[in-house]
């Protein structure tokens, strides 16, 4: 057996204050690792400069560099807003959720409103949460009235609407929650 003293927490390594060369390099590790929109890049260095502190007199402007990075091209706000609200739609989520994750996320109200599903994309991402999450007839049984609130109330959470939720949870059977769904793309194509 080892000695205990072996594995003794040993204090936290201070790191050394940023200069301009180390919070560029943060910077450009941050855009290689992650998707990320502009004001998520500003917060990010912003953190840093209050964790580590500057090395120099005249601290440098989050907002600036990331600004540079846009201008670079290696930041895209409406390319990232696009991934962000295909991907939730994909899990699901409805409209307000989505919008309310690219608000946090600093997309301007002028790309999240170009980027608002429609009424065929909002039934498609209901149907797929009930379908995963076993709402309504996609349960293994029938649900009770308190059963059928909370999955009502689960869905308005996830971002959809009364009308979605209601016709998703009260559905008489799978199929016809599927046709209700794609009624919308049917009504579309004319």
């Amino acid at each position: 057996m080892r000695d205990r003293k072996q594995y003794a927490r040993r204090e936290p390594r201070q790191s050394r204050p940023l200069d301009a060369r180390l919070l560029n390099d943060m910077a450009l590790a941050y855009v290689a690792r992650f998707a990320t929109s502009a004001v998520k890049l500003e917060r990010y260095l912003a953190r840093k400069l209050r964790e580590r502190g500057w090395e120099g007199e005249d601290m440098p402007d989050p907002a600036q560099l990331a600004a540079r990075f846009v201008e670079a091209g290696y930041i895209d706000d409406a390319a990232f807003a696009q991934m962000k609200s295909d991907s939730l739609l994909r899990r699901g989520y409805g409209g307000r959720r989505v919008n309310q994750a690219l608000g946090e996320a600093g997309i301007a109200e002028a790309i999240r409103a170009d980027l608002r599903p429609g009424e065929a994309a909002a039934r498609a991402a209901g149907l797929r949460l009930a379908e995963r999450r076993g709402f309504g007839p996609f349960g293994r049984e029938e649900p009770d009235r308190d059963k059928r609130e909370k999955q009502l109330s689960a869905m308005l959470r996830a971002g959809h609407s009364l009308d979605i939720a209601r016709n998703l949870v009260n559905a008489a059977n799978e199929e016809q929650a599927r046709e209700w769904a794609a009624e919308h793309d049917e009504d579309d194509d004319d």
